[in-house]
């Protein structure tokens, strides 16, 4: 117990039960009588004890699932059938597009861990980033809809970027905020496969509504606009009132605020920099799934929805089992170092028969592998995040941070991938051979690191 927080002789005074939860934020309608009966304020940065309780999780994974579907629908199929649309024959623009809307979340992503960290309000400190990352992204996607040229979609993506990535970031710090040690794993696992689930059946509700490009994008978002709205209703974070008062805001705390001490936190220094490789790869091979998959199966672009849709519903099992497996076993053996490198092998795996795949079924195999993998390096990296992070009182900024090691990442990849995609490249057609050879290359090197490298954890 930390010195802020009350004993059960206090809460008895206070004519509160003694198993409130008191190590995670407290609801609205005790803060007010927490901070009277013990005098002070409720201490941000103690670590959670308390389980999260199966209501809790239920929403936070109909959250997540909102978030990644109204994410990645647009950046999986909605963007390309748009410049498809506006610029036919000129896929790179989509990875100058996605990468300068990464930069400018970058930019901003401190900041908004700052502010959510100093946030003191009856919501709580990271329910009102959900509210503004939902509107921000919806505004996003109607302008991308609506957009006249690629100039417009562009602008609209970098707000459709920041938006949802902001209302994602408030999800991931609240898990970090209240997920004791032992159901890191396996809460991680869970949302972990609503992030791989959403894309699946959102390309799905795409596809459904691909005669409108706008409904293409405005469907998706309006479905995960609600699921991420309704969590933070129906399971309030508390007030946050009672914490103790944040430090000031100075033009250097921000600067530093974009990065920490290597020597002091070696462990969430090579995390971060394993995380940021094994990124690296996932993007080079992620990025032009659409387009790849019209050359390798010679399809026009348009009609790949329902292709890249069956390739994820059989994706969607491997996921499942990717998730669950990494999640619960490396809660259960306490080993999270291990099903790091058995991700990053399964990821070279798929690459390669990506790389080589000239049919449905291979291109099929090597997706699956790839999902596999992902859900499992997904899954307990993060938990391996949530262990390390070195403040909790700052969680929000250190989330930011290791947010770095996948938005930079998302940000270069892109644009690294569509030169990569140009060398040797005969006629029309790109290279995606090379381009998915040297992603699991990345990937490789990434997990290798986090196994050799970062040592208090297993």
């Amino acid at each position: 117990m930390t010195k802020n927080e009350p004993d059960a002789e206090q809460l008895s005074a206070a004519g509160i039960a003694a198993n409130v939860p008191v190590g995670i934020a407290p609801q609205s309608d005790l803060d007010a009588t927490l901070r009277d009966a013990v005098g002070g304020a409720v201490d941000a940065g103690a670590e959670p004890t308390q389980p999260m309780s199966k209501g809790y999780i239920f929403w936070l994974m109909l959250a997540s699932f909102g978030a990644s579907m109204a994410m990645m629908v647009p950046l999986s199929y909605g963007l390309a059938v748009r410049i498809t649309e506006l610029a036919p024959g000129h896929e790179e623009v989509l990875g100058y597009i996605t990468g300068v809307a990464q930069v400018a979340y970058l930019v901003i992503s401190p900041l908004v861990g700052i502010w959510s960290d100093r946030t003191r309000s009856r919501f709580g400190r990271r329910a009102p980033f959900l509210f503004l990352g939902t509107a921000v992204g919806l505004v996003g996607l109607v302008i991308i809809g609506l957009a006249p040229n690629l100039l417009i979609v562009g602008a609209g993506w970098v707000f459709g970027m920041v938006g949802w990535s902001i209302a994602g970031a408030a999800l991931q710090t609240l898990q970090a905020d209240k997920l004791p040690e032992q159901q890191r794993g396996r809460v991680s696992a869970l949302t972990g496969l609503m992030t791989q689930i959403a894309p699946v059946l959102g390309i799905g509700v795409a596809y459904a509504v691909s005669s409108s490009t706008f409904l293409v994008f405005l469907v998706p978002g309006l479905i995960g606009a609600v699921l991420i709205v309704l969590f933070p209703l129906v399971k309030p974070e508390g007030s946050s009132k009672g914490l103790a008062p944040a430090a000031q805001v100075t033009p250097m705390s921000v600067f530093k605020s974009y990065g920490f001490s290597v020597r002091k936190y070696p462990d969430f220094a090579w995390n971060w920099l394993g995380r940021f490789i094994f990124f690296i790869g996932l993007y080079f091979n992620t990025t032009f799934g659409t387009f790849f998959y019209a050359q390798r199966l010679d399809m026009p672009v348009r009609e790949v929805a329902g292709v890249v849709a069956t390739v994820g519903l059989v994706g969607v099992l491997a996921a499942t089992i990717g998730a669950l497996v990494g999640g619960f076993l490396s809660d259960r053996l306490q080993r999270r170092r291990l099903f790091v490198m058995i991700a990053a092998v399964l990821f070279v795996a798929g690459a390669i028969l990506e790389a080589t795949a000239w049919s449905l079924p291979q291109i099929i195999a090597g997706a699956v592998t790839m999902q596999l993998s992902i859900a499992v390096f997904a899954t307990v990296d993060q938990a391996i995040v949530f262990a390390i992070i070195p403040e909790r009182n700052e969680a929000g900024r250190y989330m930011a941070v290791i947010q770095f090691a996948q938005k930079i990442p998302s940000a270069i990849a892109p644009m690294l991938a569509g030169l990569v995609i140009t060398i040797g490249a005969i006629g029309g057609e790109k290279n995606y051979t090379l381009l998915y050879l040297a992603g699991g290359v990345f990937a490789l090197v990434g997990g290798l690191i986090i196994l050799l490298k970062v040592k208090s954890i297993r």
